[in-house]
């Protein structure tokens, strides 16, 4: 069992500086001499500081993820495997390296697109005139009216 940590301004500068390293702070609250992840979501709720202080953190942490997309993306290192000379040499794409560079880089852009969907999310623009915009009119059909299905 984890030793209980408790409260210091120095351990919760250390848990948001990895925060905003892109850390998940479960990964980080496995480390000794860090609390429990429990703990410190209970500080965040609790303790205004905190509560700041991690939220910009993450923030943070979400460029950073994004940077690691590009980097990700970027990385060509192991997409081929050299193919031994008694199968006939030369070089075969390595499928699995391709897909999990793929899941990793949308497993992130979906998360972005949740945690800050302002910078990361999809844009949505509906066809019209900018300068008017769609109205919407809720039309409420009378008890007397006779021609609602089923009178």
């Amino acid at each position: 069992m984890k030793a209980s940590v408790t409260y210091s301004p120095e351990i919760v500068a250390a848990i948001c500086e990895r925060l905003a390293a892109g850390e998940s702070l479960r990964a980080i609250c496995r480390d000794d001499g860090m609390p429990t992840e429990g703990a410190f979501r209970l500080w965040e709720r609790e303790i205004e500081e905190v509560s700041t202080q991690s939220l910009r953190a993450r923030e943070i942490g979400c460029h950073t993820m994004a940077d690691e997309c590009l980097e990700i993306a970027d990385d060509g290192r192991n997409d081929w495997m050299e193919r031994p000379e008694n199968k006939g040499g030369g070089w075969d794409a390595n499928g699995e390296h391709i897909q999990r560079s793929r899941l990793r880089i949308d497993t992130r852009m979906r998360l972005l697109g949740k945690w800050l969907p302002k910078v990361y999310g999809d844009k949505l623009e509906l066809a019209g005139n900018k300068e008017s915009p769609l109205v919407v009119q809720v039309l409420k059909l009378s008890d007397a009216d006779d021609s609602t299905p089923g009178k």
